[in-house]
């Protein structure tokens, strides 16, 4: 027979119904979301008071500076791969992945990502 959901779309002419983009961005576009993600994540957890350097060059703390961006990155990377822009080239996804890593770094990091014990030697 026939896709009545494919059917449906065609008719109607609404792109995007899938969540699926069929647009291609450029790759200033591309650099430009990642940036703004970058921005908005360290700028949230600014906000949110975490410390912008850990406490130590090897300490397990997390910080505005690493773990916030890097984790904005991915998340934004997964959806670029899957071509999903949602609005205004990524833009819009950009900033929503930023404010949500800032607060995933801030409340929820520690609980997913316990650090090790200082006083125990997994050798001993």
């Amino acid at each position: 027979m026939f896709d009545l959901v494919h059917f449906t779309v065609n008719s109607l002419a609404i792109a995007n119904v899938y969540g699926l983009a069929n647009i291609t961005i450029g790759y200033f576009d591309i650099i430009l979301a990642y940036l703004v993600a970058i921005v908005v994540s360290i700028i949230i957890a600014l906000i949110l008071r975490v410390p912008l350097m850990p406490s130590s060059r090897y300490s397990f703390d997390v910080s505005a500076i690493y773990p916030t961006p890097i984790i904005a990155i991915g998340v934004l990377s997964f959806f670029l791969v899957l071509n999903y822009t949602f609005a205004f080239n990524g833009l819009v996804l950009a900033i929503i992945i930023g404010i949500c890593s800032g607060l995933f770094v801030k409340y929820l990091f520690n609980y997913i990502f316990p650090s090790p014990d200082e006083g125990e030697d997994i050798n001993e």
